[in-house]
């Protein structure tokens, strides 16, 4: 019972859920498909009876002949969730108009059965594009087939740009999210958008600085996999999460950092996700502190990978100061939020502050993405609250750097500089000894394990422009 109910937690994210043993046959029989459905096209049913595959190819319908389409299915008794693709979430059945059609809903006794349906439209084959898409103008799709190479795979990629992106030279603090299909688009989410970019438009209105937000589509049958980096021998799934980790840091950050005005250092990047995509986003900044300061972990599903996420929180001592926003919902299960507190407890073990996480648990939230989109905009203003503000050096508009780890033991970098940029530096003990005058490439480490513990003064300086100074702690 506590499996099943673990799975059930995945169906809001992602529409993973167990398959019972005790089933019987449910026929679903379509009498008719669009006009304009491209001929030989495999018609998928897709739902809480395979997982929410869209491209499984054992649920491709099979031709009856005059037009007529069936397949039959072993659901458990009761309510049943499904809809018709044509292969993947991009090409999925509409209403009569071509607008999103809700799941379908059949409250299934367990006796054979057969239910007459007809699919009345394709959303992408509704008159040009995605004409019903609720996506703000200022966002866009980077790439329908963003190339991983550390995976061998391809996904979406999105990106929300601030309102004043076009009209200012701003430089901006990055958001990197998980499940993007559910971000910003109800038409690509199934079960329902953040409406992220509604929110960070709005806030913008009100005063809010701006930020870019980059989301990534989840790999569907890879979801699992992706977002664990530790493998789970019940589920066999999981395992390809550091590697996934590694692709936002080391091909598409750099790729997001080359293309438009983004204030680089960790200090102003952050990672969020739900269900699976909060795991991964909190093992994101446990392991890669030179690259996040902030994550929103929303109704984790730390379950999935065991003791594993809070022993590897605890075992990544602080490099530097972090936010982290931890959410869970009253009507999730007890073990949710469980898990949570664990991971948070985690955190001062390795070093964290209390006032470095924030944990709210609302009575009424619910493993869904109207919980997360009512959620998101407080956890949003709390994480990125002065975030340009408190690192922005110099004064006239550079780029934020940040001595990184601090304080340290042996070595340090400047995070925030780009890659093949230069910087001067020196690096003076409390009595004024010189202990470094040099200058480093990039984000190349420096030595200090020979120097003595104690308080030092760091003197920064880009190849135009002043000296600037900051405090270094050596322990």
């Amino acid at each position: 019972m506590q499996k099943l109910l673990r799975s059930a937690l995945l169906l809001a994210a992602a529409g993973f859920f167990c398959l019972s043993p005790l089933a019987a046959q449910l026929t679903l029989k379509v009498n008719s498909i669009p006009f304009n459905t491209p001929p030989g096209a495999n018609i998928h049913a897709v739902g809480t009876f395979n997982n929410w595959n869209p491209g499984d190819p054992a649920m491709i319908l099979a031709p009856n002949g005059s037009g007529q389409y069936s397949i039959t299915v072993n659901p458990p008794a009761g309510e049943v969730k499904f809809k018709f693709t044509r292969g993947n979430w991009d090409m999925v059945e509409g209403d009569a108009n071509g607008n999103y059609l809700p799941d379908r809903v059949l409250n299934y006794n367990g006796q054979p059965t057969t239910v007459n349906l007809s699919i009345l439209s394709w959303e992408d084959l509704s008159g040009g594009g995605n004409p019903n898409s609720t996506a703000a103008d200022n966002v866009f799709v980077i790439d329908d087939n963003f190339y991983i190479p550390q995976l061998n795979r391809e996904r979406r990629v999105w990106i929300y740009l601030p309102p004043d992106y076009q009209t200012t030279t701003k430089k901006y603090p990055v958001l990197y999210m998980h499940d993007a299909q559910n971000l910003f688009d109800v038409t690509t989410g199934a079960f329902g958008e953040w409406e992220v970019d509604e929110t960070l438009n709005e806030l913008f209105q009100q005063g809010d600085y701006g930020c870019i937000v980059v989301g990534i589509d989840n790999g569907g049958i890879d979801r699992l996999d992706e977002y664990s980096p530790w493998f789970n021998s019940d589920y066999n799934e999981g395992g390809d999460g550091a590697a996934y980790v590694n692709f936002i840091v080391n091909t598409l950050k750099p790729h997001i950092d080359s293309l438009y005005r983004t204030f680089p250092g960790r200090l102003t990047t952050g990672i969020m996700g739900s269900s699976m995509g909060g795991l991964i986003s909190m093992y994101a900044l446990s392991e890669r502190q030179d690259v996040f300061s902030k994550a929103g972990i929303f109704s984790s599903a730390f379950w999935f990978a065991g003791s594993n996420p809070a022993n590897h929180v605890a075992t990544h001592p602080k490099q530097g100061d972090v936010r982290v926003y931890f959410l869970a919902g009253g009507d999730e299960p007890d073990y949710v939020e469980q898990d949570m507190l664990e991971v948070a407890n985690a955190m001062n073990t390795a070093g964290f502050s209390n006032s470095e996480k924030f944990v709210h648990v609302p009575s009424d939230g619910q493993h869904s993405e109207w919980f997360w989109a009512r959620e998101f905009p407080d956890a949003y203003v709390w994480l990125f609250q002065g975030a340009v503000t408190s690192v922005s050096w110099p004064k006239s508009g550079g780029e934020p750097l940040e001595i990184f780890p601090n304080p340290s033991s042996t070595w340090v970098r400047f995070s925030g500089v780009k890659t093949g940029e230069r910087i001067q530096f020196q690096i003076l003990g409390a009595d004024g000894k010189i202990w470094r005058d040099s200058t480093v490439t990039g984000g190349d480490p420096l030595w200090t394990g020979d120097m003595p513990n104690g308080f030092y003064v760091v003197k920064m300086k880009r190849k135009t422009g002043k000296w600037y100074s900051a405090k270094l702690v050596k322990q």
